[in-house]
C-alpha cells in the first residue's frame, strides 16, 4: 500500500475543510454587518422590481448572495458531468468557472450604474496617479479591490496560461481599463480614473496570490493522475 498517498490525503482534506469553513465564516460575518442595508432592498427585490433592487448597490449585493445556492448547484452539475467524462480536476475547473462569473459580474454591474447626471454632464477623466486614491475612502478602496478579485483568484485556477502574477496583473488592469473606457464613452456621470485601474489590478493580484496553491500549472497527463492515485492494497 502507498503510505505516502494515504498519509497526505487527510491533511489536504483538512485544509480544504478549514478553507471552506473560513469562507462560510467570512460570508456570515459580512451578512451580519450588512444585514440592515441589505434588508432595505429586500421588498423590491422579492417583488421583482427593477427600481430599488437592480439599480442599487444594496439590491445587487442582496441578489448576489441569494443566488449563491444556485451557483453552488451549477458547480456541482458541471463537476459531476466532467467527472463522468473522466476530466481531471473537475471540481477545481467547475468552481473556477462559476466563481469567475458569479464573483465578477455583480461588481462590474455596480461599477457601470449611471449617476444622477448620466448623459448630461461631460465625461471626466483623471490621469494623475494617486490623486483620487486619497478621496476614495476605506469603502471605495475595498470596493475597487473586490471588483476583479474573483477573476484574479479563479482565472489561474482555470487557465494555465494565466498562472503567473504578471499575467494576472495584466488581466486585471486590462479589464479595468475597459470598464473605465466604457464609463467615459457612455457618459455615466463617473470619473474614469487611473487610480481605479491601479486598485482594481492590485485586488486581482492579491486574490491571485491567495489562491496560488490551487493554480493550474499545466495539462495533467494520465501518468500524473495514476502516480498520485493511491496504490491498491496487496
Amino acid at each position: 500500500m502507498n503510505h505516502n498517498a494515504s498519509l497526505s490525503a487527510p491533511p489536504r482534506r483538512a485544509r480544504g475543510i478549514v478553507f471552506l469553513g473560513l469562507v462560510i465564516l467570512g460570508l456570515a460575518s459580512a451578512l451580519f454587518v450588512l444585514r440592515r442595508p441589505l434588508m432595505m432592498s429586500a421588498p423590491m427585490c422579492m417583488a421583482g422590481r427593477w427600481h430599488g433592487c437592480f439599480d442599487t448597490f444594496n439590491g445587487v449585493v442582496l441578489m448576489t448572495l441569494v443566488a449563491l445556492p444556485l451557483a453552488a448547484l451549477v458547480v456541482w452539475a458541471l463537476a459531476r458531468r466532467r467527472r463522468a467524462a473522466g476530466v481531471a480536476s473537475a471540481w477545481r475547473m467547475s468552481l473556477a468557472e462559476v466563481g469567475m462569473v458569479h464573483g465578477t459580474v455583480p461588481f462590474v454591474w455596480m461599477t457601470m450604474m449611471p449617476g444622477a447626471g448620466a448623459g448630461t454632464v461631460p465625461a471626466r477623466v483623471s490621469l494623475v496617479p494617486l490623486r483620487d486614491l486619497l478621496t476614495m475612502g476605506p469603502g471605495g478602496i475595498v470596493g475597487n479591490l473586490l471588483i476583479f478579485a474573483a477573476l484574479g483568484a479563479f482565472a489561474p485556477m482555470r487557465f494555465a496560461a494565466l498562472a503567473s502574477v504578471p499575467r494576472v496583473l495584466a488581466l486585471g488592469a486590462g479589464c479595468s481599463v475597459l470598464v473605465e473606457t466604457a464609463q467615459y464613452v457612455l457618459r455615466l456621470d463617473r470619473v474614469s480614473s487611473v487610480d481605479d485601474v491601479l486598485v482594481n489590478a492590485a485586488g486581482a493580484v492579491l486574490a491571485a496570490l491567495a489562491s496560488r496553491r490551487w493554480w493550474r500549472t499545466g495539462v495533467e497527463s494520465p501518468s500524473d493522475r495514476s502516480r498520485r492515485a493511491p496504490a491498491p492494497v496487496g
